[in-house]
Formats: structure tokens, C-alpha cells, sequence
């Protein structure tokens, strides 16, 4: 097994809201006490609905928010111990990829003078090689050499998400955060991202956190899946695991309401009904109760946490898990798939094979 590149143990996050109608402040906890592990090479999904937390956690890990609680180690530093000197230099070891690649651009800056400006900030080439590394770097991303000379607004959106990629990858990073990277894209250039994002990895050896809500894609990506509801993780594991015996209610629910492929026995499929907890409010037990099928009385009073469900790899923070009926879903076989899931996969594969001719 791969060695650790990032630990994150016990991080929380709460934000101050504007005065009540009252007068009075709230603190809204939007992360509480997460935990998980991204090891050497491979893709860490984090996947929930929108609000659960996640983009937050990304930009805690990197700094780009400074966090409550808990602690942040990457490569054996102290992430949160860091002065602004240390924090720049590290920097260039951890790289994020937004889901608006347009915003994260600059719009007056042509785009070989972006990736310049990356390489040349951090000193990784010669002055005289720079152009040689830009035209390098447009080349992992799919790019003709000429594109250098045009400007953000003249691309498409699956080309300046592209962008974005190659100057990640200027200053050659050891892990990327991806912000919902093709959320905002067509489902073919989705497809096309997902699988040059995966040939990236294979090349250049990088890790990445995956941060996504489409579980598609994080099913098709990654190798071990952290799910988040309500700022908290509730189940961690392989992803192999997690897709083909989900132990947490949410998690099934997720699986539920998304085109993945029909489950060879009864998965409960129902529509997602009722709204996450109020981070402004403080829960006495599993957050997830006022939604969850399988609630019992002890989850309104107590709070779970992560148990290993079979080994210490795959962990849920359920009261009831072992109570849930095992799944078998049906991952490889196209008839039992919903046709929306079957293009995506047939997309994703396609793409992926082109690639490795």
C-alpha cells in the first residue's frame, strides 16, 4: 500500500453569520471533525450534495482558509504550523483546479503567458527553457502549441478547463484538489476531462482529491471514497467498497438517486426526500435521522461514529450497519444500467480507449 501523502485528522470549520432577528450571532458548522487520508498516487473522492462542505475542506487543506480545529499533514509537515514563507514553498507541491475555469483565468493574459508565469514564479526551468516547458505542458492537456498565443475567452469550456489542468501541472505538484472540475462541462467533454485527468495521474505519478457530487464520475475515477453529509464523513473506503456494499443510509441514498446501474437486489430506490440539518443547529444525535429509512430511536440520542465494517479500510458512521441488507450491484453489465448511466460509462470508456491506443 501507498505510503501517506496528506492526513487530515479531526479539521472542523464554522463561519460567523450576520446578527439574527434577535441581535444575536450564529456560528454555522459547516465542518465538523473530518477525517480521512490520501495516499501516494491514487484519487480520493469526496463526494456529497451541494452544501455539504466539501469545496471548504479543499481550501482548507491548501490554506486558502485557515481551519477552527484538527490538524493538516502533508508529506510529514504540519500544514497549519506553517509561516507564510514555508506555505508558499509548499504551495507548489499542492495545486487546486476550480469548477469555473474561466474565472480562475485571467481574461487579459494570454494563455502561454500563463503557464510562463507559474514556472518562472517558482524557478522550476531557466529563463530560456520556459517557452519549451509551456509548449510541454499544452501537450499533456491535449493542446496544439499554437493555442499559447490566444487569449482565455477564445476557447471552449472543455478547452479552458484544459488551461486550468496544464497550470496545475506547471509546477509540478505532488497532489491537486479538483473542485468539481467538469461539473460545469457537456457530458462527452466531461468524459473527455475524467479520463485525461486519469491518464495524468498515470503519467506524472500526482494524487489528487476529487471533490464531486456526481457519483458517476467519482464510480469511474477514483480509488478511495470518502462520503460527507452535513459536514461530517460517514462512510470511507475503498471504492470498490462503497459502490458495491454502501454500509451508510446516505450513501445509499446517494446511489439511489443517481443514473448508476440498477442493483441486482432491492436497493429501496426512492426519490432523495427531505433537507439536510442547519449548520446552525446542534445535533444530540446521527444528523442524518429526520431523512434516513432505517432510523431507530438510539440515532436521535446518540452520535455515531466511524467503525470498520469489514476490515479497517472501509468505515461508517452508522448505528445500524450491520442490519442493513448486503447489495450486489450490477457494475459491468450493460443491460442492467439506466440508459442515462450507460452513455456516461460508454463515454468514459470510449474516451479511455482512445487513449491508450
Amino acid at each position: 500500500m501507498n505510503d501517506p501523502l496528506l492526513t487530515v485528522e479531526n479539521l472542523s470549520k464554522s463561519f460567523a453569520s450576520s446578527t439574527s432577528l434577535f441581535g444575536k450571532a450564529r456560528k454555522a458548522q459547516v465542518v465538523d471533525d473530518v477525517s480521512f487520508t490520501v495516499r501516494r498516487g491514487e484519487v480520493f473522492g469526496l463526494v456529497g450534495e451541494s452544501g455539504s462542505g466539501k469545496s471548504t475542506i479543499g481550501r482548507l487543506v491548501l490554506r486558502l482558509l485557515e481551519a477552527d480545529s484538527g490538524k493538516i499533514t502533508f508529506d510529514g509537515v504540519d500544514v497549519r504550523a506553517l509561516d507564510k514563507t514555508r506555505l508558499r514553498a509548499l504551495r507548489r507541491r499542492m495545486q487546486i483546479i476550480f469548477q469555473d475555469p474561466f474565472s480562475s483565468l485571467d481574461p487579459r493574459t494570454r494563455v502561454g503567458d500563463v503557464l510562463a508565469e507559474a514556472v518562472q514564479l517558482h524557478g522550476l526551468r531557466e529563463k530560456n527553457a520556459i517557452p519549451d516547458r509551456v509548449r510541454e505542458l499544452l501537450g499533456f492537456v491535449g493542446l496544439r502549441p499554437e493555442v499559447a498565443e490566444r487569449y482565455p475567452h477564445e476557447f471552449s469550456g472543455g478547452q479552458r478547463q484544459r488551461i486550468a489542468i496544464a497550470r496545475a501541472l506547471a509546477v509540478e505538484p505532488e497532489l491537486i484538489v479538483c473542485d468539481e472540475p467538469v461539473s460545469a462541462l457537456d457530458l462527452s467533454i466531461q468524459a473527455q476531462v475524467v479520463n485525461l485527468l486519469a491518464e495524468l495521474r498515470d503519467r506524472l505519478d500526482v494524487s489528487y482529491l476529487f471533490i464531486s457530487h456526481d457519483m458517476a464520475v467519482v464510480r469511474h475515477l477514483a480509488t478511495s471514497v470518502g462520503v460527507l453529509y452535513a459536514g461530517r464523513i460517514v462512510e470511507v473506503g475503498p471504492a470498490e467498497r462503497i459502490f458495491s456494499d454502501p454500509r451508510h443510509p446516505y450513501t445509499r441514498m446517494l446511489l439511489s438517486a443517481s443514473p448508476v446501474p440498477v442493483p441486482r437486489r432491492s436497493m429501496h430506490r426512492r426519490p432523495v426526500v427531505g433537507e439536510p440539518p442547519s449548520p446552525y443547529e446542534v445535533s444530540r444525535g446521527c444528523r442524518f435521522a429526520s431523512r434516513c429509512i432505517h432510523v431507530v430511536d438510539r440515532c436521535r440520542t446518540e452520535i455515531p461514529t466511524l467503525t470498520s465494517v469489514e476490515g479497517p479500510d472501509h468505515q461508517a458512521a452508522c448505528l445500524n450497519f450491520r442490519e442493513l441488507p448486503k447489495l450486489v450491484l450490477a457494475s459491468d453489465d450493460e443491460s442492467m444500467m439506466s440508459d442515462t448511466y450507460r452513455r456516461r460509462m460508454q463515454l468514459l470508456r470510449s474516451h479511455a480507449s482512445r487513449r491508450g491506443r
